[in-house]
């Protein structure tokens, strides 16, 4: 039985999309709903070259924000690099959302709902980019990397403790294998990229505990997401977001991180990182979750923390990845691919 507030947030989004419907029709325009459906029908038969495409390029975008970023926090602030990364992928995301009816008018609805946004800004770039940034100027972008893939596991616990989420027996067991691996290998890698040396004890866990904590609250970000805005486009959402949480790094760095002295090239390397690298995957993920469902688009990132790790090595920045090193990789990702199985079921499932 739904509460009253849902029954309106429903009516509303159903308002919403017989206007869009009218508008569509009145203008003579059906492309985003005919991409949809034809996203759909692809999806159905199986992966598409456009879609292979899709998903190799968002891995490779997601390694290479890595590398760069752990590159960056070893010469500059790492709440600079939260910030700058915010920053570019606000004016980006602004740009493509103004180029489109619905996310214009989706993005003046979430201009109105202050609160929700100012709390996702806080949590989902904020808290999320400050903790993972400065965790990788501590303990490295592999290790940091690794942590945050840890979110479908991150997020099915507090979605159990918190939020009455249905569990099983292979979620949980995917869960626990996952963070022991994850904190296995943090432990058992040697050396930090780029530093040359092994992190001390209490370093470790300083950083691992800011990824762990900023991944925590991108898990929690997800959640009031799907429960306050989810009856909006995301990318008419995403601009207020982003742009929220640029503010808040921004006053941090002000007040916090010395500005003088910063070299011309990590400026470019900072700009580059939010515009031309997190940008285009907030738009690939949005694409592939239409085209793939949640589920696909999560497994992908079982991917990534291998692509770091042998792109330190290859770059120099590392020595090549030992057996042990390998094994525990594999097991982190064994154990996410446990927990997002099933979560297509779980992920559509009506908020309560």
């Amino acid at each position: 039985m739904l509460l009253p507030a849902e029954r309106l947030r429903r009516q509303r989004a159903m308002l919403l999309r017989r206007s869009e419907k009218a508008e569509a029709d009145a203008s003579g325009s059906g492309h985003d709903r005919s991409r949809y459906d034809s996203g759909r029908r692809s999806s159905a038969r199986g992966n598409s070259p456009l879609e292979a495409a899709f998903s190799i390029t968002l891995v490779v975008l997601l390694a290479a924000s890595w590398l760069l970023a752990g590159h960056l926090v070893t010469r500059v602030s790492p709440m600079l690099v939260a910030a700058g990364r915010t920053g570019g992928s606000f004016v980006v995301l602004t740009l493509v959302a103004l180029l489109y009816r619905r996310s214009r008018r989706d993005m003046r609805f979430a201009a109105s709902r202050v609160r929700s946004v100012v709390l996702l800004g806080f949590l989902g770039f904020f808290a999320y980019y400050a903790g993972t940034m400065i965790g990788t100027g501590f303990i490295g972008a592999s290790r940091v990397g690794l942590i945050t893939s840890l979110l479908p596991s991150i997020t099915f616990a507090i979605g159990v403790i918190a939020f009455g989420e249905p569990s099983t027996l292979s979620k949980i067991v995917g869960t626990l294998l996952a963070v022991s691996g994850a904190i296995g290998y943090v432990l058992a890698e040697g050396e930090v990229p780029s530093g040359g040396s092994s992190p001390g004890g209490a370093t470790m866990l300083w950083g691992g505990m800011l990824g762990f904590g900023g991944t925590f609250a991108y898990a929690l970000y997800g959640y009031i997401y799907q429960k306050r805005l989810s009856d909006l486009s995301s990318l008419g959402v995403l601009p207020a977001i982003t742009g929220v949480g640029t503010v808040m790094l921004m006053l941090a760095v002000i007040l916090f991180v010395p500005l003088d002295g910063i070299a011309v090239m990590d400026l470019v390397g900072i700009a580059a990182l939010g515009t031309v690298l997190t940008a285009p995957v907030f738009l690939l993920l949005h694409e592939l979750i239409l085209r793939k469902g949640p589920l696909f688009t999560a497994a992908l990132s079982l991917a990534v923390p291998f692509s770091v790790r042998i792109g330190e090595w290859m770059l120099g920045w590392a020595s090549a990845p030992n057996p042990l090193v390998l094994f525990l990789l594999l097991i982190c990702a064994i154990g996410v691919g446990l927990t997002i199985r099933g979560g297509q079921r779980v992920a559509e499932r009506p908020s309560a």
